[in-house]
């Protein structure tokens, strides 16, 4: 086909500029017609005698019910629940068809949310039901919000909200085109879901759907409290299985970069709260897709406080296999961790150790967590958090994961020894962190850290070996204090400390002869041909009952090997 000369294209051009010209009249036309229609008389008669029809006519019964209940707010209105005929009043004006009256009902239960601070009886709730059903918006507005005032004050029983059917007329003002009715109705929802029957019944009643979707509400307010009922939601297994079906996952991962800080945080609450859970993994974090991962990560760096600690705590959660370690070191995490550390907060502290207490118990990390300025900032943290049983809890774990690997020697010359060492002084006997401890300790000092810590010992810290030692009710603790003892004996200082204990000594080692383990009492003899090399503890030995002991063990070690030897000939015939 040939190419068209300019005198047809100019028709062609013509010919469109008509056909628009003429479009447009047309148009033109068809609006100024309908226009003049709209303002003919006999239209307006129609549309007056409809509205006279539909318009709600305050009924004789409904006025006097207004006047009286007028008069019982204007002479004596307290901040309580009314009596039973103001309740049958107020009742009558929430289920009117009158706007202006149920206004009145709204504002009355708005301004006793406000004010009151006792519990709301139970006949005080029918009233809402019909106050949310309400065609006016005002109304909803005022009432979704007094019934958010209520459940925050905690003066409202929260699974009898549900109970009385108020969750459905609630879920159904999520679908509102109001910013505001919908912001409380989220802040309702969110409310309720604290309770587990709540939330099963919210699921059963399709409320995630909308919560998803006023996720992502160009109103902060609104997208604050959808994503807030979401986490609340989250703390079900149920509903966390339905809602990763619903494709919760990638919105709330999207919300982790939201400017709000709240609506970051509740969103990486609720992926801790899913991550809890293994089966979710995979979805989590797909190969194909690591933003998840990397988003967390960066947020670590958060400027406010519960935003990066939640941020630590979805990372634990999720890191279960070796190979999600390795990509979180890869992304640089322990940076970030270990600037955690010095952290203000507590609970960002307490996130971020629990996180390097999981990273360090893969040994492919731990060469790479045994690093010089790490090991310094344990030390420094146990220090500084000596009486904090999380703290010390999970430090004392690390350092004895990273002691395990070919860098000990970095541990020994950190302050991690003095850390560990000082804690005990500040460590409840009752506490599961003094195990971790002294279990720490001990393993040290079996690899030849006992050069070290003999420097830091001192009478406190001897007398207060001694004394877990002896305290055999607490059977961990007091094996791995009587163990360091043992191994750091060979040592002078640690001879005159342990010379002032000498009654103390001998009889937590009459108790290790005498017990039941065979490893206390392996620790006992030990430790016994250990000290007797020393005059002192020798004459000390001489003069109590330990040889009896030691006969005594040993004749029953000589009737258990008899035994053993026969038994093990009639296996052999």
């Amino acid at each position: 086909m040939g190419q068209l000369c300019g005198r047809c294209m100019q028709l062609l051009r013509d010919f469109m500029a008509f056909v628009q010209r003429m479009s447009s009249d047309l148009v033109q036309g068809i609006k100024e017609c309908l226009t003049l229609i709209s303002k003919c008389f006999c239209l307006k008669q129609n549309s007056s005698k409809a509205s006279q029809l539909y318009k709600p006519i305050l009924q004789p019964h409904e006025r006097v019910t207004a006047q009286e209940f007028l008069q019982h707010i204007e002479t004596g209105f307290e901040m309580s629940p009314i009596g039973r005929d103001p309740l049958e009043a107020l009742r009558t004006l929430a289920f009117s068809e009158n706007p202006g009256l149920q206004q009145s009902a709204a504002l009355y239960y708005l301004h006793m949310s406000q004010h009151m601070n006792i519990s709301l009886p139970v006949e005080h709730l029918e009233p809402f039901y019909a106050l949310l059903r309400s065609a006016d918006l005002e109304v909803q507005q005022m009432s979704s919000l007094s019934l958010v005032n209520f459940l925050l004050e905690g003066n409202i029983d929260k699974e009898l909200v549900v109970q009385m059917g108020l969750l459905e007329p609630i879920l159904d003002l999520l679908e509102s085109e109001d910013a505001t009715v919908q912001c409380n109705s989220c802040a309702c929802t969110m409310t309720l879901a604290v309770s587990e029957s709540n939330r099963e019944a919210i699921g059963a009643a399709q409320g995630l759907t909308p919560l998803l979707s006023l996720a992502n509400s160009y109103d902060p307010r609104v997208q604050q409290n959808a994503v807030g009922a979401i986490l609340n939601l989250t703390q079900s297994e149920k509903i966390q299985q339905v809602l990763c079906k619903e494709g919760a996952l990638p919105v709330l991962a999207l919300l982790l970069e939201s400017p709000d800080s709240e609506v970051q945080y509740y969103s990486c609450a609720a992926l801790s709260n899913v991550a809890a859970n293994v089966q979710y993994h995979e979805a989590m974090l797909r190969p194909s897709n690591r933003f998840l991962l990397r988003t967390l990560i960066s947020l670590l760096s958060s400027s406010v406080d519960k935003v990066s600690s939640q941020a630590c705590v979805c990372l634990r959660n999720l890191a279960t296999s070796v190979d999600i370690q390795a990509e979180m070191v890869a992304e640089d995490v322990l940076p970030k961790l270990h600037a955690l550390l010095a952290s203000g907060s507590e609970d960002v502290r307490r996130a971020s150790i629990a996180l390097l207490w999981i990273l360090s118990e893969h040994p492919h990390n731990q060469d790479t967590l045994a690093c010089a300025e790490l090991l310094q900032s344990l030390g420094m943290l146990l220090l500084a958090h000596k009486t904090d049983p999380v703290i010390v809890g999970h430090t004392a774990c690390i350092i004895k994961n990273l002691s395990l690997s070919k860098n000990r020697q970095r541990i020994i010359e950190s302050p991690c020894v003095e850390g560990l060492l000082q804690t005990m002084l500040s460590t409840n006997t009752e506490e599961d962190s003094l195990h971790y401890v002294t279990s720490c300790l001990a393993e040290l000092a079996k690899q030849g850290a006992t050069l070290h810590m003999v420097q830091w010992m001192n009478e406190p810290l001897t007398k207060c070996l001694v004394r877990l030692a002896g305290q055999l009710e607490h059977t961990e603790p007091s094996f791995q204090a009587a163990s360091i003892i043992q191994h750091m004996i060979g040592h002078e200082k640690m001879m005159l400390l342990l010379k002032r204990h000498i009654r103390d000594i001998q009889a937590y080692l009459k108790n290790f002869l005498t017990h039941r383990e065979i490893r206390f009492q392996q620790l006992g003899i030990s430790t016994f041909c250990r000290l007797r090399e020393d005059p002192e503890f020798l004459l000390e030995f001489r003069e109590s009952q330990m040889a009896k002991l030691l006969e005594q063990l040993r004749q029953q070690t000589e009737e258990t090997q008899e035994l053993l030897r026969a038994a093990i000939c009639q296996e052999d015939s």
